[in-house]
């Protein structure tokens, strides 16, 4: 009969509501080998487990992550561990003057087959998956152990842990720009977007100057337009090669963003220009401040941007176009006949948006055929 295999690390014990909790660092690629993952499931009616499915992607992306060279990854898994760990007292005397709140001492966790394990993972799996999959399999991961193998204590406390309200999208993209580490897929591709959208908001020769919405203003001192409507639009834009912003993206030798920044100056001013009257209003007053006509004028300046690239005065042409457009347009009044929708009416629904934007770029079009 063979020992028993055990992982032994430095550890500090702590006491909360009567239970055992420990504070320790695993190697990313130990989490797998003591811990299992309780997927909810039912069994002849009867509910198992707790936690969700692997969510691919999202793995991916995080081991992706991991993968980029030297990463900082504080965020701690948190454990439930069996009766079995086993923890024994560092000796020897504290130093003095010390806040006694945790014992330090090695802790011995038995390492049994998937299944069988003697800890299972109530929150960071996803995370615990990606750590398994990195290629550097040292990484050191905080660790926060609580002991209990009772069903109902793991799924408390991994409703607790997942129950907090996700960040606000705008203050994600507020401060995205500010951020230098490789990131996520998801939040990469909003990136340029935000930094583009905060350049818009403080350039006193952006039409947008001071009228961006964002996540840092104050009571006194709000926007009109929300700034995740022109950063949707934006990402939208530097999606394809023939965007009027991804026309400037460089696979793998930087971006031009000075052209970027150039074009959405000459698109947005014109529609400034052109709608003078349904400009800087409030969302209540103008359909064009509101994210439908953001969202919707935003798709419209790749045809735009795209159609007059050639043009002697490009200025000249998206103004001219954005000119032949207006009268059909009902931002502050009246009524969109194709849509069969007041001025007012128009919500910031994916269904709203999508009506709205299919109907300017096909007006467009057919306006352009009549004047050409």
């Amino acid at each position: 009969m063979s020992a028993r295999e055990y992982l032994k690390v430095r550890a500090v014990k702590a006491i909360q509501g009567g239970i055992g909790v420990y504070a320790f660092f695993l190697h990313g690629s130990d989490i797998t080998r003591i811990a299992d993952i309780s997927r909810i499931r039912r069994d002849e009616n009867e509910l198992k487990g707790f936690q969700r499915r692997e969510i691919r992607d999202h793995v991916k992306q995080i081991t992706a992550f991991l993968d980029s060279g030297p990463v900082l990854f504080p965020n701690a898994i948190i454990l439930a561990m069996g009766e079995e760990i086993e923890f024994a007292s560092a000796r020897g005397r504290s130093p003095g003057n010390m806040s006694e709140v945790g014992d330090a001492g090695t802790l011995k966790i038995p390492i049994y087959p998937e299944g069988r394990r003697a800890a299972w993972i109530v929150d960071g799996q996803q995370r615990s998956l990606a750590l398994a999959e990195a290629k550097d399999k040292t990484i050191a991961v905080p660790v926060i152990g609580f002991v209990s193998d009772k069903l109902e204590t793991q799924r408390e406390q991994f409703i607790l842990v997942n129950k907090a309200k996700p960040l606000p999208t705008r203050l994600i993209n507020e401060l995205l720009p500010e951020v230098t580490v490789l990131l996520p897929r998801d939040l990469a591709a909003r990136q340029l977007p935000s930094a583009l959208c905060e350049a818009l908001n403080v350039d006193p020769n952006s039409p947008f100057c001071g009228l961006i919405k964002r996540e840092s203003d104050t009571k006194d001192k709000a926007g009109i337009v929300t700034d995740s409507a022109l950063i949707d639009a934006m990402k939208n834009s530097l999606k394809t090669p023939i965007g009027a912003l991804g026309q400037f993206r460089r696979n793998g030798d930087g971006n031009d963003t000075e052209a970027m920044y150039d074009a959405l100056l000459i698109y947005w001013t014109a529609v400034r220009d052109t709608f003078r009257k349904a400009w800087g209003r409030s969302t209540s007053d103008s359909r064009l401040m509101h994210s439908a006509g953001i969202r919707a004028m935003g798709a419209l300046m790749d045809p735009i941007m795209l159609r007059t690239d050639g043009a002697p005065d490009r200025v000249a042409a998206v103004r001219a176009t954005l000119k032949r457009l207006a009268p059909h347009c009902a931002w502050t009044e009246g009524r969109w006949e194709a849509l069969g929708l007041d001025w007012n009416a128009v919500q910031s629904t994916p269904q709203h948006i999508a009506k709205l934007s299919d109907h300017l770029m096909h007006l467009e079009r057919d306006l352009a055929k009549g004047a050409s």
